[in-house]
This record gives C-alpha cells, sequence and structure tokens, in this order.
C-alpha cells in the first residue's frame, strides 16, 4: 500500500502522458468511411461480384439524378448524400462533390435549437436523438469530400459544425464545464444514440480544431464507461447490459443503443493506427438478437418484452455488428430471415454497406439455421429464450424477470409462447408512449402473464421509479428435451408477495408452469393468461383452449389446491373459476388508440395466503388433442405432483411442499409413498413406459432442483452437502450427460450403476472418479479442486 501511495503521482503522469500523445492516423482524407482501400477493394470486387455491380449502378444512377440540373432539384435526403459521397470516391467526378458541398453549407445555419418537445426542459435541453444523428452525416459527407473543398470553405464549415453540431452535444451530455446529463440519463440509450455521433464529427474535423483530438479521447474513453455501466442504487438504475450481451430494455432499444456506438467504432478503425477499446459485452450483442427472434414460414418475430416489436428489424444493428468486425455466420443468417433477402444482397442496400459486403467465401458459410444453444439465459438482466429447435415454426418459451423502469415492463414472472409460426401466448405489447393506457395498463403486470393477489403484483410506481428490488432468472438446465429455468419474481412484488417463484419445467412436449406464491394475509390469486386468437373452455373441461390461426395451444391448471401442512388437498382444480377479462390491445398505425381485447384469468374456489399453481401448457401438434401426452395428477401427504406420457416415456414431477420455507432451522425431508426420499424442492424421474419409478436401474433422466440428496433403500442417486440443480440423463454407448449448477464449489456423488464410457458435465468432457464398489461418480465444480 505504502508503495502504492508513494508512486501513484507518477503513475497518473505517466498516464496522462499517455493520454495526451496524438492519434496516428492511418491515412489523410478521407479516413472514416470511404476510404481510398475501401473504395478500391469495391471496384475489383466489382468485376468478378455481379450482384456488387448491379448496386453500385443503381447508386450512381441515384447519384447522377441528385447532381442533375439545379432546376427540378428535391431536397437532399440523408441517404442520398452518402450515395454522391460514394459516387464522388469512385469516379472522382467533381459535379457529385459540388452538390455534396452544397449540402453541408445548408447545414448548421442559424442558432441551435431544441430538436424535440421533450428539450424543453428546465435546465435546457439542446441535443437530441436528431442532433447526434445529424453530426454524424455532416462528417461523413466533410470527410468524403474534404479534398474537394477549398481550404477556407474547410475552416468555415468545421468552425460552424464544431459549435453548432459537435458543442452542442459535447456540452449537454460529455463536457464537465456545462454537461447536465449522466450515462442513465433518458434510460440507458439516449447517451450512447447522441454522444457518439459527435465522436464521429469530431473525428472529420482533426485538421481544423485543436480542441478535436481531446474529443475523440474523450469520447473514446467515455464509450468503456457506457458499455460497462452496472448500475445505481441511490438512481435505481440497472446495468445497461447483460455480460452475455443481451440489453435490459429489450431487442428494440439494445439496436438503439448501439445505433451510433457502431459507426463510431468502425470509423475509429478506419481512421486511427491505435485499436478501439475492448468490449466484451458486445460480442453477444449479435447472438441476442438471435436468441431473442423466432423463425417461422412467414415472418421472422422477435421476442416483444417492455418496448419493443413482435415484428422487430433488427437488422440495422446487425449489419452494423457486421461492419464492425463480428462477422459470425450466424449473422448473415439474420439478416436474411429478417428482411426475407437472400444473403448475397443483404448489403446492397446503402453505399456504406456495399464497402463491407461479405465475400462469395463468408457467404459460403451462411447456415440453414444458427450454430447456436436451444436455451440461452441471461441471468444479469433476467431473460430466459428456450425452444424445442431452431427450425421453423418449432415452439419457442421465452420468460423474463428482471427489473422494471423506463422501457422495461412491470413483468416480472411472465412468460410468452410461439408455436407452430403463431404467436399464442402473449404479452400484451404496448402503446403509443403519449396514451394514458401506456401507463395505466401496457407497462403494469395486469397486462402479462404473471400471478396476481387481489389484482396487484409489482407496485405501479415501479415503471416509473424503477423496482426497488429485481427480479430474477437463474438456473438454467438445458439437457436435451428437458429444460428448467427458475424465476424469482418476488423482489419486484414484495409489497403483496412473501414468496414469489415461478419454474418452468419442459418435458418433451409439456411444460410445467410451477408457481409457488404465498402472501401476508388472506386474498384472492389470479393466474394471468393472455393470448391471441380464439380462447376457450368447454364446459366441465379442465382445460382452456386457445386456437390461433389454426395453431393450438392447451393450457391446463392441474393445481392449485388449499394446502394443510401434513393433510391431502382439499380444493380441486375442478373448482377453479375462469374469468374472462378486459384489457387492451394497441391500435398500429394510429398515434394513441388502443381498442379492448380480452384475455382470462384462473382464480382458486377460495380465498387464501399460500398457494401452489402447477398448469400444463401443450402445444399441440397435427395431431391435435388426440396425440397430446397424458398426464396425471399425484398427489401425497406434503407433497403433490404429476406423470406425463410421451413418445414411450413416462415421467413422475414431485413437489416438495416442505421446501417452501414453511419450516425453520429443519431441512425440508420428505419420504414418498414409493420409497424415495429428497429433501429437494423438485424432484423428477423418467423411465421407458413399462419401468417403474421404484426401479432406480431403469432411469433414463434423474433431475433434482434445489436438493442435496436423493436415495431409495441402499441406492443413492444424489449425494451433496449444498443443495443443487442438476439433470442427469442416459445416453446411448455408455454417454452420462450431466447439468450441474450450485455453489461456487461443489462435490457431488451421483449413483450410477456402472461407471459410463464418456461424461458431459454442462457440455465438456470430464474425467469423473468412479466408485465401482459403492457405484458413484464423484462430480467436483470447479475442476482443479
Amino acid at each position: 500500500m505504502t508503495l502504492l501511495l508513494r508512486f501513484s503521482p507518477i503513475l497518473f503522469v505517466f498516464a496522462f502522458a499517455l493520454q495526451a500523445q496524438d492519434l496516428e492516423r492511418r491515412s489523410g482524407h478521407p479516413y472514416l468511411l470511404y476510404t481510398d482501400e475501401r473504395v478500391e477493394q469495391l471496384k475489383e470486387r466489382m468485376e468478378s461480384e455481379e450482384i456488387l455491380a448491379d448496386a453500385w449502378e443503381r447508386m450512381l444512377a441515384s447519384a447522377e439524378e441528385a447532381a442533375g440540373p439545379e432546376k427540378g432539384r428535391k431536397r437532399l435526403r440523408r441517404d442520398t448524400v452518402e450515395e454522391l459521397c460514394l459516387a464522388y470516391r469512385m469516379t472522382r467526378e467533381t459535379r457529385f462533390a459540388e452538390r455534396v458541398r452544397e449540402w453541408l453549407f445548408d447545414q448548421y445555419t442559424g442558432e441551435p435549437r431544441s430538436d424535440t418537445p421533450l428539450m424543453k426542459r428546465e435546465p435546457q435541453w439542446n441535443a437530441g436523438l436528431g442532433t447526434g444523428e445529424a453530426a454524424y452525416h455532416f462528417a461523413i459527407a466533410y470527410d468524403s469530400v474534404y479534398d474537394f473543398l477549398k481550404p477556407k470553405e474547410r475552416k468555415e464549415l468545421a468552425a460552424r459544425f464544431a459549435e453548432k453540431g459537435i458543442l452542442v452535444i459535447l456540452n449537454d451530455w460529455v463536457l464537465g464545464e456545462e454537461r447536465i446529463h449522466s450515462l442513465d440519463t433518458m434510460g440507458h440509450n439516449w447517451w450512447s444514440a447522441i454522444v457518439f455521433g459527435a465522436g464521429v464529427g469530431a473525428m472529420a474535423i482533426l485538421d481544423e480544431d485543436p480542441r478535436a483530438e481531446d474529443w475523440v479521447r474523450r469520447i473514446n474513453d467515455a464509450s468503456i464507461e457506457y458499455h460497462r455501466y452496472t448500475g445505481s442504487a441511490l438512481s435505481n438504475k440497472p446495468a445497461t447490459f447483460d455480460p452475455a450481451g443481451g440489453f435490459y430494455e429489450s431487442l428494440n432499444y439494445a439496436g438503439f443503443a448501439v445505433r451510433t456506438y457502431l459507426p463510431f467504432r468502425m470509423a475509429w478503425e478506419n481512421a486511427f493506427v491505435e485499436a478501439p477499446p475492448e468490449l466484451p459485452v458486445l460480442d453477444g450483442l449479435d447472438a441476442f438478437f438471435i436468441h431473442g427472434c423466432y423463425p417461422n414460414s412467414d415472418r421472422l418475430m422477435s421476442v416483444d418484452f417492455g418496448d419493443s416489436s413482435n415484428y422487430l428489424k433488427g437488422a440495422e444493428p446487425m449489419r452494423m455488428l457486421w461492419i464492425s468486425g463480428q462477422r459470425e455466420a450466424n449473422n448473415l443468417w439474420y439478416l436474411s430471415e429478417v428482411t426475407g433477402q437472400a444473403a448475397e444482397t443483404l448489403f446492397t442496400e446503402s453505399p456504406r454497406d456495399l464497402l463491407y459486403a461479405p465475400t462469395p467465401e463468408e457467404l459460403a458459410k451462411v447456415p440453414e439455421k444458427p450454430d447456436l444453444p436451444t436455451a440461452m439465459l441471461y441471468d444479469n438482466m433476467g431473460w430466459a429464450l428456450m425452444r424445442s429447435s431452431w427450425e421453423k415454426d418449432a415452439t419457442f418459451l421465452a420468460a423474463r424477470s428482471g427489473f422494471s423502469w423506463n422501457h422495461a415492463h412491470a413483468d416480472a414472472g411472465s412468460f410468452v409462447l410461439y408455436h407452430k409460426g403463431k404467436y399464442m401466448l402473449i404479452d400484451s405489447g404496448h402503446s403509443s408512449y403519449p396514451s394514458a393506457e401506456y401507463d395505466d395498463y401496457f407497462r403494469q403486470s395486469v397486462a402479462h402473464n404473471v400471478v396476481l393477489f387481489n389484482g396487484m403484483a409489482e407496485n405501479p410506481e415501479n415503471t416509473y421509479y424503477g423496482s426497488v428490488k429485481d427480479g430474477t432468472m437463474s438456473h438454467l438446465l438445458d439437457d436435451g428435451d428437458f429444460r428448467y429455468v427458475l424465476a424469482d419474481a418476488t423482489g419486484p412484488t414484495s409489497q403483496y408477495f412473501a414468496r414469489n417463484y415461478r419454474s418452468f419445467l419442459w418435458i418433451g412436449d409439456v411444460i410445467l408452469v410451477i408457481d409457488d406464491v404465498k402472501s401476508f394475509e388472506p386474498g384472492q390469486f389470479e393466474w394471468q393468461l393472455h393470448y391471441n386468437g380464439e380462447g376457450s373452455r368447454p364446459h366441465h373441461d379442465i382445460d382452456f383452449h386457445v386456437n390461433y390461426e389454426g395453431a393450438e395451444v392447451l393450457v391446463r391448471p392441474l393445481f392449485p389446491m388449499t394446502l394443510p401442512i401434513g393433510g391431502l388437498p382439499t380444493d380441486y382444480p375442478e373448482n377453479m373459476r375462469v374469468v374472462e377479462k378486459v384489457g387492451y390491445t394497441p391500435v398500429r398505425g394510429e398515434k394513441r388508440a388502443v381498442k379492448e381485447r380480452t384475455y382470462h384469468v384462473f382464480q382458486p374456489a377460495e380465498l387464501s395466503r399460500r398457494e401452489k399453481f402447477i398448469t400444463a401448457i401443450l402445444p399441440l401438434g397435427d395431431e391435435g388433442r388426440e396425440g397430446a401426452p397424458t398426464i396425471e395428477r399425484l398427489q401425497g401427504i406434503d407433497w403433490i405432483g404429476v406423470r406425463i406420457r410421451q413418445s414411450g416415456t413416462v415421467t413422475e414431477v414431485y413437489l416438495n411442499l416442505l421446501a417452501d420455507g414453511r419450516i425453520r432451522h429443519r431441512n425440508a425431508n420428505l419420504v414418498l409413498d414409493n420409497g424415495w426420499e429428497t429433501d429437494a424442492y423438485l424432484f423428477a424421474f423418467t423411465y421407458p413406459e413399462g419401468g417403474s419409478v421404484t426401479d432406480p436401474s431403469s432411469a433414463l433422466r434423474t433431475a433434482v432442483i434445489n436438493g442435496s440428496y436423493l436415495r431409495r433403500g441402499d441406492w443413492v442417486a444424489l449425494d451433496s452437502l449444498s443443495k443443487v440443480f442438476l439433470s442427469a440423463s442416459r445416453g446411448e454407448q455408455g454417454l452420462l450427460e450431466v447439468q450441474l449448477q450450485g455453489q461456487p464449489y461443489l462435490n457431488v456423488g451421483l449413483g450410477v450403476a456402472a461407471k459410463p464410457d464418456t461424461v458431459l458435465l454442462n457440455g465438456e468432457r470430464f474425467d469423473a472418479p468412479y466408485d465401482a464398489k459403492g457405484k458413484r461418480l464423484q462430480l467436483r465444480l470447479p475442476e482443479e479442486r
């Protein structure tokens, strides 16, 4: 410590000296986008790639029209300005540069002013989203025709741009002398969407303004602060990005958050020898868009949590990720699906894209479907995304339990379901922001598939002030056709709920939603179901049937019951009320317009403080209800469960009622009628049809959720001092696949009749010691222990 203090001033001076070094440029102007190197590469490629040549001819024709006789000229759009810039760099014909010069002198005339009504605040806001975009486009144009401009013109344009464009942004959002904003003002996307346009602008005028290099440096350093922002307790703000690359404010705003940073990064790499900073969260952003999408036979859909869209067009951020260096073949698959274009035409719509179009070799690697896992957990922001496969029209389940504020709704514990190409069980979406229903309905818990207590879940003020206690999504197990994830919505709903846990257990063609809820006083619990299409519950039928354009889903409430300790359940789901309610849905294309939409809730017959909902969701195949798995309800002293028969297998699932916190200072020791003993919260056992749950050797898969032991007689299936989340499945040719989670250090004994030829532990080969006498594998995490 003494040495650190003694030398820290020297270290500080040294760091400052490094900061003050000149940025070494790769070339003179143009160095932001239309560099000589890129232009020459495009010319070479056009000789052998007809699609690129055709795209260039279209852009050239547009540029020629814009540069034609002055009479009858239309006001230039920004995309036309870029076509003029490319035309000038490709042909060197000055008529194109002259038209760009005219456009540049038309910009930043008069006094800077607020560009949106949102800016009229105290203190006055001077720079908004349009300000950042305008700065980027001016910079690209200025850099592209720099050699055409006279030195006096360069100085005049740069001075005007610096004062009325760049500094307007920096003084509001970056520089300490006048700044009024921080990184998390206006959510977590405005700062990025505005500031990096000024960064590109500062790069463009490095030769004309001695302040510009400091501005560029400051913004580049700030990019690290922005992307690594971890939230603020006192301000009630979450981390901006999940470490795996997700963006908590929705897929829609993920694109918004990087729409000017990625061009800034591209321009930096083109302009300077020094590499831009490493930002690991960006490495997973492309996969976030893909994991959040739903491939189908029609238009690609995406999860619409928060203020997003079910038909999100994520093409722009994905193109920019490609241009910025994330050249994964999966990205081209996504772009092709979301645009409906053939892969070879994906980068032929704009001059910028044309310069970075994938090569024939890269296009040849585009997969038929993504090479990604079928389940993904963004645990820091509380998203779980699971699908039966990456085939089109598969079944896709998405669940969310995280932070509520701004564009993130009060939907802790909610889920949506896509099946057979349709959006079946839905999020209510959002209306236009100025409408009354936006705050009063769409952002509130009532608009989502959650459990309510006396009509409430999250405090309605959470969407304005933020949820003081976040929800969480954790313990994803992805073991073939078996998946599990736990949503904890207790924090955001703690004003009304003492417990609010929701387990998603996906077994083959059955999705079990297991809710463990407890309130502070007796009241009415409600299990909400929002859906598309027609919903009905035929008389005396336990199932609620959803039919949307031929796709069908059954929602079957197997429990709740009033559950006295040590006794049999007394209330049966046949007595549950199914109540129709009225909510809203937005009217697309009509500002502030909404219309009514009906949905349904399941209500236990009596008021209570504690409930266990077990609800089966059955996405039906072509055979309809006749081909659905069969489900039996199981119950005993201190436990309830289900038996599922499908595809020649039987899975029995047991929920330990003692493991819900009702006993103190004791373990939740449960002895089932069939002889199994466990302290697990949930235990699932899969065996072949004709086998028996009482025969441990017949197990195809054993799953334990939050348990430390599982045994029957002399057979010890699981032995761990700390409780674990585990799925162990027996495959062919001596393969044992184990998914294991729990404490940072685990030493787990797993009962196995014979030593497996291969053990995969969390997807990796693992050389597990085997005790032949005790018939037990020993699994250790981390392995180096």
